[in-house]
């Protein structure tokens, strides 16, 4: 599989997109990576990025298992990994698959290994999603605190439509959503950072000290004041900072 890579360190650090995102979603915070220090790699889901086209469960299972191929193709052992919202689930389960490979976590507004509980009104948008530029627009701005320049919202959507497929999108929905292993991972001691957003709605500091808090005993948890659901692009500096400081360590 052909990934972006950022830098030469001696430490790895698996880079996991989220649902509206891609590879290449995380633009915004590469001028600000030490590369010297870390080696990023940005690799896509089955349906997304390079990979649109690619068939398969669009599970986390799946997605989990693509990443461990990826780093056994790169001939790398141990490595961290930093995981986006859908990419916090992710980053998880390649945890609960091969704990004794991974250094440590970074999850960005991440998806709880428990996944996610919906009203019916809120459902009805995240699914109308797949076929509604207008409904991942109003998400976007929903999960960012109703506060940012329509300019932005507006490219948010397009990259996400033209980064993924259509129906591995909407099956990603219920991957992330509705998959449950909580307890494979509950009491793991790897190192874990977890960054909310103060303006994210749903996946906030709150949710954040409810799960990941209850399950990973060593769990350092940093609200950012100015960001929502994506701080890769609200706030890069202060996420690469924090970032780097937290993995620095292990």
């Amino acid at each position: 599989m052909d990934v972006q890579r950022v830098g030469t360190g001696a430490h790895t650090v698996l880079v996991l997109h989220g649902w509206f995102g891609s590879s290449r979603s995380w633009g915004a915070l590469l001028p600000h990576l030490d590369q010297g220090e870390f080696s990023y790699v940005f690799p896509d889901y089955r349906g997304y990025g390079d990979r649109r086209g690619e068939t398969g469960r669009y599970s986390v299972a799946e997605a989990a298992g693509d990443v461990l191929t990826l780093v056994d193709d790169l001939g790398v052992d141990r490595f961290s990994l930093l995981g986006h919202s859908m990419g916090g689930s992710v980053m998880q389960r390649v945890y609960a698959d091969a704990p004794d490979r991974v250094r440590a976590l970074v999850g960005v507004s991440p998806v709880p290994a428990s996944g996610v509980p919906f009203d019916e009104q809120s459902w009805r948008l995240f699914e109308g999603a797949a076929d509604s530029p207008g409904n991942r627009r109003a998400i976007i701005d929903l999960t960012t605190g109703n506060r940012l320049t329509g300019t932005w919202l507006d490219a948010m959507v397009r990259h996400s439509l033209e980064h993924s497929d259509r129906d591995a999108f909407a099956a990603y929905l219920t991957a992330w959503a509705r998959t449950d292993f909580h307890t494979e991972i509950k009491g793991g001691e790897v190192p874990i950072q977890v960054i909310a957003g103060r303006h994210d709605p749903a996946l906030g500091a709150e949710t954040m000290r409810a799960t990941f808090g209850a399950w990973y005993p060593s769990l350092e948890l940093e609200t950012f004041p100015d960001a929502g659901h994506y701080a890769m692009d609200e706030s890069p500096v202060a996420l690469a900072t924090s970032v780097e400081r937290f993995l620095g360590r292990h």
